[in-house]
């Protein structure tokens, strides 16, 4: 049974078609939604000394996205908002563990196959990492 679904959201298109396919998998199945958004520092950064002002600046952007996705949201639907700094993907995984997740549901960035193994993708990497199920939306 699906109680816990994690929405891993960027402001991108593809994350806005899954806020919407888990919005309506949440009113189906009466669970729960969980927002997460992850400001992608890389460790250079986060070992550096960053600035109040360049933090102030990631977790404004983080919860400007936050809140769009949470007015996304249909009405009597369960939801919660989280955000966190690192890799992306790890802190996804991370976070479907400690918090009891039934299914992820995230966007597809669209890269090609070639770009994809260039590139990475953080969907690929979640749908191989995880120990819960994956619905990736196109």
């Amino acid at each position: 049974m699906i109680k816990n679904i994690l929405v891993p959201v960027d402001g991108s298109e593809g994350a806005d078609r899954a806020i919407e396919k888990a919005g309506m998998l949440a009113e189906i199945c009466g669970a729960k939604l969980n927002f997460l958004y992850v400001a992608n520092i890389n460790q250079l950064a986060i070992n550096a000394v960053l600035s109040d002002a360049i933090l102030d600046s990631v977790t404004k952007a983080g919860n400007v996205i936050l809140d769009r996705a949470l007015e996304m949201v249909p009405a009597g639907v369960a939801k919660e908002s989280f955000s966190d700094t690192g890799s992306p993907a790890v802190v996804i995984l991370d976070f479907a563990e400690t918090n009891d997740i039934d299914l992820i549901v995230m966007g597809s960035r669209g890269l090609g196959v070639v770009k994809g193994v260039l590139l990475g993708s953080v969907s690929q990497y979640v749908v191989e990492q995880s120990k819960c199920p994956v619905l990736v939306v196109k």
